[in-house]
């Protein structure tokens, strides 16, 4: 029974290994001077405070953060693509649109300036030289020349910035008409070599280059640089009349009716069986009036339609008539005579 009960006895000093408070684990962690337990401290004692528990060295405290200043929204961090927002779309709007009105405001300011420039390099001209200071230089005719320059022309300097680029393609304009009409007297004068039946339009051709030269530039050119030149609504109304009638003559010029003195299309296609050196001669011509025509009524419209943004009208157009009427000496004087003569027949009467 005793051995029963000493054999049953765990506790036993059966061994070393068998008793389980001898184990090392539970021997490392007795109490020792070096630890604060309850059995060693006393509250009530004027002792000095027992030693901390300190972590063994092969265990080191992790450090701790730093503290950083406490933000009041969340940050989010934006990627290289995500584009920044700088308002809504309504603000972003807004702001384009008076950048746009900026842009418009200063094309404007520019325009103006570019105006007072023009007007002050044209001051600074007649106040040079007076009216000598504007001496005609059209045609630009050598000084030995019997004949001198009629007119005064110089577009960057008398007409606006806006219409300086039409009034530029309405003279080139004139400029091809007139080479065209050369060109086109030297194929009716080679078909009139080939074929002697043809001498009608040849003699056609040349008056068509002595007499469309000067009158289309005097007529229909000089007044539509007049016109954006100060605005006239007269010259404007001129300006249509005589450059509707000159379209009629250009496309008319294009289609080349045999015998009309032009090389058209139609006269072209009639002098291939004659020669064909002279036929494609003649279809070059008629190519370049083709052109011509086309670009006329375009230049047409498009000076229209300028002319409807300048405010201009026929009731100015008549009082600028008038103006220019009764502002004119002659008329003036003729006038005064006419009614001196009315008075004094009128006295004489009995």
């Amino acid at each position: 029974m005793a051995q029963s009960r000493d054999g049953g006895n765990p506790f036993a000093e059966s061994g070393e290994l068998d008793n389980p408070f001898q184990d090392p684990a539970v021997i490392q962690h007795r109490p020792s001077s070096q630890y604060a337990t309850l059995d060693v401290y006393n509250p009530f004692e004027n002792r000095e405070p027992p030693p901390s528990y300190e972590l063994p060295a092969s265990a080191p405290a992790p450090p701790l953060p730093a503290p950083s200043a406490p933000s009041l929204q969340p940050s989010r961090k934006l990627s290289p693509k995500e584009p920044k927002n700088y308002g809504s779309y309504s603000t972003q709007a807004s702001a384009a649109a008076a950048t746009a009105e900026l842009l418009k405001k200063q094309e404007e300011l520019n325009r103006k300036a570019e105006e007072l420039d023009r007007r002050e390099r044209e001051l600074q001209h007649v106040a040079l030289g007076g009216t000598a200071s504007r001496q005609n230089n059209w045609p630009p005719l050598p000084s030995f020349c019997p004949v001198q320059p009629c007119f005064f022309q110089d577009i960057s300097m008398e007409i606006p910035h806006e219409f300086q680029k039409t009034v530029s393609t309405m003279y080139y304009l004139w400029m091809c008409s007139t080479l065209a009409l050369l060109l086109n007297f030297l194929a009716c004068l080679a078909s009139f070599c080939v074929e002697t039946s043809n001498g009608s339009g040849f003699g056609l051709s040349l008056l068509w280059v002595l007499l469309f030269t000067p009158c289309s530039f005097v007529c229909w050119y000089r007044p539509m640089y007049k016109a954006f030149r100060s605005d006239s609504s007269f010259n404007f109304f001129i300006f249509f009349f005589i450059f509707f009638v000159q379209d009629v003559f250009f496309v008319l010029q294009a289609i080349g009716i045999p015998g009309w003195g032009f090389s058209g299309w139609v006269s072209a296609v009639m002098e291939v069986k004659a020669n064909m050196a002279v036929a494609v001669f003649m279809l070059l011509v008629a190519l370049l009036f083709t052109g011509i025509a086309v670009l006329g009524i375009v230049m047409l419209k498009r000076i229209h339609s300028l002319y409807r943004r300048t405010g201009a009208s026929f009731q100015k157009a008549q009082q600028e008539f008038a103006a220019g009427v009764f502002s004119n000496p002659a008329v003036r004087t003729a006038a005064a005579n006419a009614a001196a003569g009315a008075a004094e027949n009128a006295f004489r009467t009995p």
